[in-house]
Parts: C-alpha cells; sequence; structure tokens
C-alpha cells in the first residue's frame, strides 16, 4: 500500500483524478499567523465532452495548463489543512472556449471542501452557536449560513395534514416577532414538533389552522392546552371534535401559586407584630416553607431531627403541623392545595369535580379564583385526569429553545430561528448535493 493512498484515505479524497506528489507532497507552512499543512495534488483527466457547447471529444479538447487554488480541508493534528490543488485547463477547438477539470472534493469557484461543509452541517445539528461552528472549521458566520441553507430544506408547512393528537403551548421566540409570543404545535403520539408560528394571537392561529382541509381538522382528536381561556374557545371552534385537554402542570400550578400568596400574607401580618413570639414563628414559616409544598404523604413522620428555631427534635410532619396550627385561614388553604395535588396525581376526575363545588371557608380571593378558573374548564380538567396526554413534551422543548437562544446569544430574524430550531431536531432534510 502506498503512502499516498494511505494521505488518501486519511483526508478523506476519494477522487482518483487527483494525483498526489510523491516527492515533498506534505508541507508545513503559515498562513493567517497559523502553521498549517499543505498537501500538493494534481487534478487532470481526458473530459468526454465540451462542457461549453457540448461538443463529444474527438481529440478536439486539448489540456491548456494548470490553475493553482487551495480549498480548505478538515484540520489534521489541530492543524489547518489545505490542499495545493493544481487544476488542468481544457481548450476545445470546436467551440475555441476553456473549462477547467471539476471534482467531487471541492465544487466549482469554491474553495471550501465538500468534507468541511459536511462537518458544518453536521454541527449544526448540535447545540453550538454559529460562531463556535464558523471558529471551529475556519470559515466566516456568513459561510455557516450559507451551508446551512444549502444542506437544509427550510421548513414549509404543507396544510394537508394534521396529528391526531396536538399539544400547544407559547413560548418567546426572538425580539421583533410579530406578537408578544410565539406559538409551538407539537404531536403528541410522534413525541415532535409538528410547526412553529410567528404569533401567537388568535387572527393568526385561526388563519394557520384554517388552510387545512376541514377534514383533517375534524379528526383531530384531542388538544392539549394551559389554562388561558381564550384558547380554550378557539381550539374548541377549530377543532369541532376534539378533547381539549388542561395541562395538569398548570392545574397545580394554580393551587401552588395562591397558597403561596396566603402564606406570604399571614407571614407579613406577623412580621409586623409586636410580640416576639409572632417574629419567630415568622422566622419558622420563612425556613420550612418548602415542607408546606411537598405533598402531605411524602412528609416524613419518623425520622426526627434537631431544629434549631424549635430548640428540639421533630418530623417533618410535626413541623408542619406546627406552622398550620397559627392560622385557621392558612390551614384551609393548605388543604385545598394538598387535596387539588393528591387528586391530580392519581387522577380523580369524580371526586376532583365534586370538590371544586363544595362550598369552603375562610380561602384567600387568590385560592377563590383558582377554583372559579377549575369550575369554568371543568370539562378540560376532566379530560386531563382520564387522558395520558400531556404538555410535559412541549416543556421539554421549550427549555431546549431556551438553551438554542442563549447559546446563540439570541436571534433577530424569527425564520432563521425557527430553521435552527429544526435543525437541530433533526426534522429538516439534508438535501442530496450541496
Amino acid at each position: 500500500m502506498s503512502h499516498t493512498h494511505s494521505i488518501r484515505t486519511l483526508l478523506g479524497i476519494k477522487d482518483e483524478h487527483i494525483i498526489i506528489q510523491k516527492e515533498n507532497c506534505l508541507k508545513e507552512e503559515v498562513a493567517n499567523g497559523l502553521h498549517c499543512h499543505v498537501l500538493s495534488a494534481t487534478l487532470t483527466y481526458t473530459p468526454k465532452a465540451c462542457v461549453r457547447c457540448g461538443c463529444v471529444n474527438q481529440k478536439s479538447i486539448v489540456k491548456n495548463g494548470l490553475k493553482t487554488t487551495r480549498p480548505l480541508l478538515l484540520d489534521t493534528a489541530g492543524y489547518p489543512t489545505y490542499l495545493n490543488l493544481k487544476k488542468q485547463r481544457f481548450l476545445c477547438r470546436e467551440c475555441g472556449k476553456t473549462f477547467i477539470a471539476e471534482t467531487s472534493v471541492v465544487k466549482k469557484r469554491c474553495h471550501i471542501s465538500e468534507d468541511v461543509k459536511r462537518s458544518i452541517a453536521v454541527n449544526g445539528t448540535r447545540n453550538m452557536s454559529e460562531k463556535d461552528i464558523a471558529q471551529i472549521h475556519r470559515v466566516s458566520n456568513h459561510t455557516v449560513k450559507r451551508v446551512f441553507e444549502s444542506f437544509y430544506d427550510t421548513f414549509r408547512q404543507t396544510y394537508q395534514f394534521l396529528p391526531d393528537n396536538l399539544a400547544i403551548d407559547e413560548f418567546k421566540s426572538v425580539k421583533n416577532a410579530a406578537g408578544a409570543m410565539s406559538l409551538i404545535i407539537c404531536d403528541s403520539d410522534q413525541k415532535k414538533i409538528f410547526d412553529i408560528l410567528e404569533d401567537r394571537r388568535n387572527k393568526s392561529i385561526i388563519d394557520y389552522f384554517m388552510r387545512f382541509p376541514k377534514e383533517q381538522r375534524a379528526k383531530v382528536k384531542t388538544v392539549v392546552v394551559d389554562l388561558y381561556g381564550p384558547y380554550q374557545s378557539l381550539f374548541q371552534a377549530i377543532f369541532p371534535n376534539a378533547d381539549l385537554i388542561i395541562d395538569r402542570f398548570h392545574i397545580v400550578t394554580q393551587v401552588n401559586r395562591a397558597f403561596n400568596i396566603a402564606r406570604i400574607s399571614f407571614m407579613n401580618t406577623l412580621k409586623k407584630s409586636s410580640d416576639l413570639k409572632d417574629k419567630r414563628d415568622y422566622t419558622k414559616l420563612k425556613r420550612y416553607w418548602k415542607l408546606l409544598l411537598k405533598r402531605e404523604e411524602d412528609l416524613s413522620a419518623t425520622e426526627y431531627s434537631y431544629q434549631t428555631l424549635f430548640k428540639d427534635s421533630k418530623t417533618e410532619r410535626g413541623i408542619v403541623q406546627y406552622l398550620l396550627s397559627l392560622d385557621e385561614g392558612l390551614k384551609q388553604n393548605y388543604d385545598v392545595y394538598q387535596t387539588i395535588l393528591f387528586m391530580t396525581n392519581y387522577r380523580k376526575p369524580e371526586l376532583f369535580t365534586a370538590y371544586i363545588h363544595e362550598k369552603k371557608n375562610h380561602l384567600t380571593a387568590k385560592m377563590e379564583q383558582a377554583l372559579k378558573t377549575f369550575r369554568k374548564s371543568e370539562t378540560a380538567i376532566v379530560n386531563a385526569l382520564t387522558y395520558q396526554y400531556s404538555n410535559g413534551l412541549v416543556e421539554g422543548i421549550n427549555n431546549k429553545i431556551k438553551v438554542i437562544k442563549r447559546t446563540a446569544y439570541g436571534y433577530r430574524n424569527f425564520y432563521n430561528f425557527r430553521n435552527r430550531i429544526f435543525i437541530e431536531y433533526k426534522l429538516l432534510d439534508i438535501k442530496t448535493a450541496a
């Protein structure tokens, strides 16, 4: 096996028409202040026809000198690597025009090899900024954008198909996006993004979904949304046969926030008190607030540990019982929070329906408002406790989108941002020819 074959294999040069020099083929030079490797080779062959006039070569095409180019290759051993390639020039005696030999290693009039472009395209699927990708491959930021555009098809919705089960949520995309927030639509069964809308306002949503055929909208079975009232009526009108599902996370969040407001309100009354005992109770509520939010069944009732604020050994359940004994209103709000949490976790739709219609005393206005919201969305919440679908998938994708945005230090153009999201999630088809 010759050394030229090993060099070809190492650098990924598969074009047999590229002939590597037998002597002094690899040199070390300084380019742009960096030590680099330069491989010398010649590209030559006998063309079958003229690329200008199409005339078949019957000794009418002759060699007409060489043109030296220096395309960029992938790094080797951490060094920038270039191919000092002398391309054969040809003269067609039929049309009198000249043309240059072409190779699959590097495209015509391009100084970046196809391997470098493919590596840039692959790195686009990773959570890296375009600037970092450019620095790694020793190209400009604009080159990275051009490679993405050339390798990946821009996402275009066909408006011919809708998934049977949808999960919909909003997120903050770019500063100049139409509307304050953008909308993400996911396929709950396939566990992937279906589309991303720039504007989450009702008119934009209606205009988007009304482009789909009526029979496609009619076959949608479930739509998972949050507790935002206008969304529920909107999607019920767009998908007449679909069951609306409220994401269970938002159900728990409503009572969680309401209970926190009740706790903080009571703590403020203790803080303003001149009684020393009230001051101490305020400190205890401030120290152990996480125990009040913990599921009651997860509170330990047997493991004792010394608590400085009590100057005694206490269990988690004992601490919570003491804190709730300080105020009846706090205890009532705690009971509502824990009951909703229990019924949501263990999927008790019948109990949930009965409970939200019961009359309760000593509740804060925020907790009353949360229960009123539940009564308005009762059917959708019952569906949430019946079906297995939720917006957990969308929330996870939204978190990844925030990471993509932060890594890139923000995007200015919404469509560039959306395309990068699709690239990272590998939802765009790679073109066969770059």
